[in-house]
């Protein structure tokens, strides 16, 4: 319980659910003890009443004992129904208690891990994979509801009920208690053995289910090369045998589950057998009546369900532990870009690193070396350098994505570290190498980093990426939904629009990490025309392996395995013999080419 003492912040916030959910508890087992000793009066009535009316000779005397005697049997039978009535609604309040409160509790906990997530570092997300992050706010939360929820709700139903009924039992006889309550320990300790039997193998019917939705998925996303290479009977020969797994593993599940209710009315027969003969024999010997023997047959059957829910609740409880566990081991993750500080104002742009150093945490890789430079308010840079030299790594840094490991950032002259990240993020407009889109609008994703997207804002920014007249020639225009992850778009049409996101923000720092490399030359030239205007009072960084995307820099500094080897602008660059005229003129011959 460890693990689970963590909720205990919300089964406080949520007590009044808690406590009426007990207290309905109580009441529907007072519902449905009391018509056990309905029953015993009845059956007692029935055995004196019998006896008395046999020694009645006359018809008249018989008609009316048998009048008296059918009002009482009906009411009794009227007040068995009565309480069966209340404790059905009572059970209902129950639920509308105890699991409504499982629900909201789920909610919330959902709520409070997807907000962590939102905190936690990139270097987390590199050292985590979606798979897992997924099953813990979604099959994690749902093992913890279940505790929550059920098992709670058992509990307090099965110790509620010991608590009132074992004192009403061993009151009206010790002897016969102790030979009811005989097999219920067994009961449990089988249903707990059996269940986790159940649980164990469900486990693997799941893990045999995913591989085969992955194989099918696969098989499908790739048919085209399935059939390009005539490779259906193999591809059909794999299915089969992942589904023979499939439906083996099912078959273990279901031998398993066919002794569930069986073992539990075995066990719940010998209780009764037991509970019957006892109470013969003190029947014979006078000192129990028939009803009371009826009466405890109900009450072993009362006792019954929820002693076997006893290992159901077991192991629901174990597995709840075992996923907080691992829910608690993110949500203690802190991040570690934080800010003492927190300062919050808005910012000019001059952007200074001095002599920065950085290597990945995650993977030990040294990216920068000694980097320094600086750009004045509304002035340029291009970072020029091939794959892997560290230039989406500058974009990170100014971002604050990641901290340096040696030197400083500072913007405006303040340490970056001293800015509130959230506050400094929504001053950058951020176009990443990597383009991703939502399921959704073009209208939405390039409005996305707007609290209230305007129109006027979202065409603006569309045009100025060149992607307008693409737009409009869409059935829907603005309100085309791009499909997951923008897979109805072209390439080069993906990084407008994500050009557009970052462009609508109007940010007082925009940087562009390798923004264009999708797009065609003609269209690179149209965006990078568009992209005069809107650079102009902007403090921007281009990264590219592109040369032509530097040529709008005021400054283009040339990056090679983590240091900086040239800078300067781009006629000057030309004008001397390393690495950036070399990367022009390989370009230059091989746009050559392409025409």
């Amino acid at each position: 319980m460890k693990e689970l003492s963590y909720l205990n912040k919300y089964l406080f916030k949520y007590k009044w659910h808690f406590l009426l959910g007990l207290l309905f508890v109580i009441i529907s087992n007072l519902f449905q003890i009391y018509p056990a000793q309905l029953v015993r009066q009845a059956i007692d009535l029935v055995t004196r009443e019998t006896n008395l009316y046999r020694t009645l000779t006359s018809d008249v005397a018989k008609d009316t004992f048998f009048s008296v005697f059918a009002r009482n049997i009906l009411m009794y039978a009227g007040l068995i129904v009565l309480m069966a009535l209340l404790r059905g609604l009572f059970l209902y309040f129950v639920r509308q208690t105890l699991i409504v409160m499982s629900r909201l509790i789920e909610y919330d906990l959902k709520n409070e891990i997807f907000q962590h997530y939102q905190t936690l570092p990139l270097s987390f997300y590199r050292r985590n994979n979606t798979g897992d992050l997924l099953n813990r706010i979604s099959e994690d939360v749902g093992r913890v509801r279940m505790y929550l929820g059920p098992a709670i709700m058992y509990g307090l139903q099965l110790i509620t009920l010991f608590l009132m009924l074992i004192p009403v039992m061993f009151h009206i006889n010790a002897t016969l208690t102790w030979y009811a309550l005989i097999p219920l320990p067994l009961l449990s300790i089988s249903i707990y053995y059996v269940n986790n039997l159940i649980e164990h193998r469900s486990e693997e019917i799941q893990k045999s289910q995913s591989n085969l939705s992955t194989f099918v998925q696969e098989a499908f996303s790739g048919i085209r090369v399935i059939k390009s290479f005539t490779r259906e009977s193999e591809s059909l020969g794999r299915f089969r045998t992942e589904s023979q797994e499939y439906k083996r593993q099912s078959l273990k599940l279901t031998r398993v589950q066919s002794l569930f209710f069986p073992l539990i009315i075995g066990l719940v027969g010998i209780s009764t057998v037991l509970t019957v003969y006892a109470g013969s024999v003190q029947v014979i010997e006078g000192t129990l009546t028939f009803g009371n023997i009826a009466e405890f047959i109900i009450y072993v059957n009362l006792l019954t369900w929820p002693v076997a829910s006893l290992g159901y609740t077991s192991s629901l409880v174990q597995r709840a532990a075992a996923s907080q566990k691992r829910i608690n081991e993110f949500l203690k993750t802190q991040t570690d870009i934080v800010s003492e500080k927190k300062l919050v104002r808005s910012v000019e742009g001059r952007i200074e690193f001095d002599n920065v150093s950085f290597t990945y945490p995650d993977t030990g890789i040294r990216a920068l070396r000694q980097i320094s430079f600086a750009i004045e308010p509304g002035q340029s840079l291009a970072i020029i350098g091939t794959t892997g030299s560290g230039k989406s790594t500058i974009s990170n840094l100014v971002a604050r994505l990641y901290d340096v490991t040696e030197g400083e950032v500072r913007i405006d002259g303040i340490p970056i570290r001293d800015y509130e990240p959230i506050h400094l993020r929504n001053q950058i407009g951020f176009v990443p190498q990597d383009v991703f889109l939502f399921s959704d609008t073009i209208f939405n994703n390039i409005g996305f980093g707007l609290d209230h997207p305007d129109e006027s804002v979202v065409t603006q920014a569309a045009r100025d990426a060149d992607l307008y007249d693409n737009i409009v020639q869409f059935p829907l225009g603005f309100q085309t939904r791009v499909g997951e992850r923008g897979i109805t778009l072209s390439g080069g049409q993906k990084q407008r629009v994500s050009i557009a996101r970052a462009i609508a923000r109007h940010p007082r720092i925009l940087i562009l990490d390798d923004a264009l490399s999708a797009v065609d030359t003609n269209t690179e030239n149209n965006i990078l025309n568009s992209m005069k205007k809107v650079m102009v009072d902007r403090t921007t960084i281009i990264i590219s392996h592109r040369v032509s995307s530097a040529k709008l820099a005021n400054k283009i500094i040339v990056l090679d395995d983590g240091a900086i080897v040239e800078e300067g602008t781009h006629e000057s660059l030309l004008e001397k013999p390393g690495v950036y005229r070399e990367l022009y003129e390989k370009q230059m011959v091989a746009s050559e080419v392409a025409e």
